[in-house]
């Protein structure tokens, strides 16, 4: 009877030991400089655009300093922070028939895993929340740039979208998997929203 107390005993040592781990993957950052640059760069290429007409007479020089922004983002998040925030990565990789592919890895986190080797949960929702709200500003600067007539700023704005529009599309292949998945998701997320607005209609009827 005492060996089964204390292996009672052992096991909600452990199970307290796994909770205390899990509750701090969720607000642990254990990467806080990759998350400062996973932001740094294209926040601050956001508001030098907004705000270029204040900083400097100059287009060029804002229009060069946005393109460097926007190219060191790329890099930072393409080959860093997405593999230490999230555990994912992706790149172009060339066989030796001389035929490109491109390769999408995503890191699965098993039993086995230590819960301090998985992503933290806020690293998680940093990243994407800087991933996926980036790219819809740029292509509000799309539209305001072309409405609005400043042909010239047309090439910084689209250049915007094309390289964190790069980096989102990537990565949400990365976690969604092949195409056929990232379809399927499309289909049964609108296929859900049109049912609950069918659902709602009959009720008010």
């Amino acid at each position: 009877m005492l060996r089964l107390d204390s292996n009672d005993d052992d096991v909600s040592l452990f199970d307290a030991e796994e909770d205390s781990a899990r509750n701090s993957r969720k607000s642990k950052i254990k990467h806080p400089v990759a998350s400062f640059f996973h932001l740094f760069f294209r926040v601050s290429a956001i508001l030098v655009y907004l705000l270029c007409e204040l900083l400097s007479s100059s287009f060029i020089a804002c229009m060069v300093t946005i393109i460097l922004l926007l190219s060191c983002d790329f890099w930072t998040v393409k080959n860093i922070t997405g593999r230490l925030l999230v555990g994912l990565r992706w790149w172009n990789q060339v066989d030796e028939d001389g035929n490109s592919r491109w390769v999408f890895e995503s890191r699965k986190g098993h039993a086995q895993q230590l819960p301090a080797s998985l992503p933290s949960d806020s690293e998680a929702r940093i990243f994407w929340l800087g991933l996926i709200i980036c790219p819809v500003l740029w292509v509000i600067f799309t539209f305001t740039a072309l409405f609005s007539f400043k042909i010239k700023w047309l090439a910084v704005v689209i250049m915007g979208v094309v390289l964190q529009g790069a980096n989102l599309y990537g990565y949400v292949r990365c976690k969604v998997g092949t195409r056929t998945n990232l379809k399927n998701m499309a289909t049964s997320y609108f296929g859900k929203q049109f049912l609950k607005q069918a659902l709602s209609k009959q009720d008010e009827s």
